[in-house]
């Protein structure tokens, strides 16, 4: 069995020093490949320099809607150039929090709406982060081009919104959040989930799923997340294995 973890913060300061490690941890629990999300500058180079230095590891690049005030030409151009650098696989984490507004909301969606296009540009699917935001989040994707995919990052939507953005070119990355017990519309949505839409992560160093909540998360709990998913819809945990691994794959293109 092997699991990926398509969305994690390797990169974040509780690992520092400490990720060849967590690695070997995951190793245990069957995790063989990872994605580390940028989301800053800082974040950015990180996730690469970590790419870089571990096989198992990939990349992703892209202002998230806390900088998004801070995107600019320069920010454009520098990003242009790490998404094509050999180990970067998508641009994010990208998107919409009206939930913490550090940005405006115009800019959100305006820097949402052109790193949307610059993926394209650059044939690449986009990772998304979207708290308190899906409406605007469904429209902007509706008038993108998704030619190369999308991901709902920590997709915390219920059914009703499942299928809205399935009619897009868009995955749903369930996070520890699914094995939350007040998360009942997300349980809903997991089971209702296409087998070949589906993407598990972490989120780590947050999101801890059970059994392991109230603790600091790590990149090896993806397993946990992906047993939430087995039982909820009533399968086995290879199953879910085999289709997460096989739709990370394809959607990030990976070697």
């Amino acid at each position: 069995m092997e699991l990926i973890d398509n969305h994690t913060h390797l990169n974040d300061e509780p690992f520092r020093g400490k990720e060849e490690y967590y690695l070997e941890r995951a190793k245990a629990l069957g995790v063989t490949k990872v994605i580390c999300a940028g989301q800053d500058p800082d974040f950015n180079q990180r996730a690469i320099d970590l790419a870089d230095r571990f096989d198992e590891v990939y990349a992703m690049v892209g202002y998230c809607p806390d900088v998004a005030k801070d995107f600019d030409q320069k920010a454009e151009d520098e990003l242009i150039e790490q998404l094509q650098m050999p180990k970067v696989v998508a641009l994010g984490e990208v998107g919409l929090d009206y939930y913490w507004d550090e940005s405006p909301r115009d800019v959100q969606r305006g820097v949402f709406a052109r790193q949307i296009e610059i993926a394209h540009e650059l044939k690449m699917p986009v990772n998304i982060h979207t708290r308190d935001a899906f409406e605007d989040c469904y429209n902007i994707l509706k008038n993108s081009n998704l030619e190369y995919g999308a991901i709902l990052h920590s997709f915390n939507g219920g059914v009703d919104w499942l299928n809205r953005f399935l009619k897009l070119n868009v995955y749903f990355s369930y996070s520890g959040v699914v094995s939350f017990t007040k998360a009942t519309e997300v349980h809903e949505s997991a089971k209702s989930v296409p087998m070949d839409r589906f993407l598990i992560e972490t989120d780590a160093p947050y999101l801890t799923p059970k059994p392991y909540r109230g603790h600091q998360n790590e990149t090896g709990y993806v397993r946990y997340v992906a047993e939430t998913i087995a039982k909820l819809k009533g399968i086995t945990l290879d199953e879910v294995a085999k289709a997460t691994y096989a739709n990370t794959v394809r959607v990030y293109d990976l070697k």
